[in-house]
């Protein structure tokens, strides 16, 4: 049993003093007034004054297709990367994964080997083997599945009926709509990957736009079949009013990266979740010239920071949003914790401080004035990382 104390404990709404927080199990048991739970039996932990939070439930992160594979053709030990890469989210304050692997066709920005259905089935396969084994954090899959990948859709159901599959997103990176209905931005990020001629470029986007695709049946069949085994359904790159009707009809419950902060509010009308990604936050804008994280935060039409492809931009996002917009710490931790909770339909069990969850917990301190850093990471229960930046305490 562990006790946290000399802490501020942050709660859905308010951020508590002078509280202390008990570690029973795997479950938080006590959240009490400093002093009024017994110390004996009990492994005290003094956190010199940092936020005692929920950890953090990211939903969207390609990160560990870095892992597996640094370069193109370079497919490293699978099972290394996912020890790997847990090593560096429990210390950035992730403590649920939802692993976003895609299932493309061959692509012109991306020919990776990892995102071949072998590959893919492979890490799948490992992802869930890891959570029924020693870990640090919760691993979960987010399938992400291109709509001109026709190819793959008996595998796509196989591992839904499997349980294997606990998020579902459909992408559709046509060059003339969603991400890339900019096409004169698109033939530029195509330019960035390799050196193509005109007339090239050219062609590849017509092959796209003219390529085969899911029809609208098979779209509503793997839905229905998704929401039947309680798998979450996101779009991807809404980009009008008429997509968010139809993804809606399709049983869609979670808008990813809205193009426009008019697509946004709309979402949001129809009580979808609504993502954009923490990397948009400290570049403030998009990469892609779509929605700024920002704005849509302060117009109140975003639900949920994921990291993307930049785990760390979690925990510098939040902060970066308390200090510099102004905006209240408790709303900013619930972007990355109980409304991903809420999104995934596992907010019974985490994404919030409460007696009897379970205790998913990590302590923000800061190494200096303007960087935060997770200090210590408890996941269900067990004390799994703790760093050395509380030699002396540092004012939050």
């Amino acid at each position: 049993m562990y006790l946290l104390t000399n802490g501020k404990i942050i709660l859905e709404d308010k951020v508590l003093d002078n509280q202390e927080l008990l570690i029973e199990s795997d479950r938080i048991a006590r959240i009490e007034e400093t002093g009024k739970i017994a110390r004996e039996g009990l492994e005290i932990i003094d956190v010199k004054g940092g936020y005692i939070a929920p950890g953090f439930i990211d939903i969207h992160s390609d990160y560990i297709e870095h892992m597996a594979s640094p370069r193109p053709s370079s497919v490293l030990d699978f099972r290394m990367a996912i020890r790997e890469v847990e090593k560096q989210l429990v210390n950035q304050g992730i403590t649920t994964m939802y692993h976003s692997l895609s299932l493309y066709k061959e692509s012109i920005f991306s020919p990776k080997a990892i995102r071949s259905s072998e590959n893919v089935k492979k890490l799948i396969d490992l992802i869930e083997k890891t959570e029924d084994s020693n870990r640090l954090i919760r691993h979960r899959f987010h399938a992400r599945y291109e709509l001109d990948n026709v190819d793959d859709v008996n595998y796509l159901l196989e591992y839904i009926r499997k349980r294997k599959i606990h998020l579902l997103s459909f992408m559709d990176h046509t060059p003339g709509q969603g991400q890339y209905r900019d096409l004169e931005l698109y033939r530029e990020t195509v330019r960035g990957y390799k050196n193509y001629s005109d007339e090239e470029i050219e062609q590849h986007i017509l092959d796209l736009q003219r390529a085969q695709k899911l029809d609208l049946e098979t779209m509503m069949y793997i839905a229905q079949t998704a929401i039947e085994h309680q798998v979450a359904l996101a779009s991807h790159d809404d980009d009008s009013l008429e997509k968010l009707d139809l993804v809606q009809k399709m049983g869609t419950s979670i808008s990813e990266f809205p193009i426009t902060l008019e697509v946004a509010k709309k979402a949001k009308e129809k009580k979808m979740h609504t993502v954009a990604g923490a990397p948009n936050v400290l570049l403030k804008g998009s990469h892609s010239g779509n929605l700024s994280a920002i704005e849509a935060i302060e117009e109140g039409c975003i639900d949920i920071l994921c990291s993307d492809y930049y785990p760390a931009s979690l925990l510098h996002a939040l902060f970066l949003l308390h200090h510099k917009y102004n905006k209240d710490l408790p709303s900013m931790l619930r972007l990355v914790t109980i409304n991903p909770a809420k999104a995934l339909g596992i907010d019974h069990e985490t994404g919030s401080l409460a007696e009897g969850k379970k205790a998913d917990i990590i302590v923000i301190g800061k190494v200096e004035s303007d960087y935060p850093t997770i200090n210590y990471v408890f996941v269900d229960g067990n004390f799994v990382s703790q760093l050395n930046y509380l030699q002396k305490k540092i004012a939050m």
